[in-house]
């Protein structure tokens, strides 16, 4: 997956995969999570959202299973 940059304090990029329906989000500090199941428009929601890191905390963190990938 093609990570894009973000303008967000805590997240540096994110990526999705529409087929598999997997959001991965690399962290500023370390670290890149793919979370499960995240329809495209959460993706194109957090892509768009005016603060990334309160999108995410907001919508997806407690929302979608995640494991980090590295």
């Amino acid at each position: 997956m093609d990570r894009k940059p973000v303008a967000s304090s805590n997240i540096k990029s994110i990526a999705y995969n529409e087929e598999q329906r997997v959001l991965e989000i690399e962290f500023v500090r370390g670290g890149i999570y793919a979370y499960s199941n995240v329809p495209k428009d959460v993706y194109e929601s957090l892509k768009n959202a005016p603060s990334t890191g309160k999108y995410f905390i907001k919508y997806i963190k407690e929302i979608f299973a995640c494991k980090r990938v590295k």
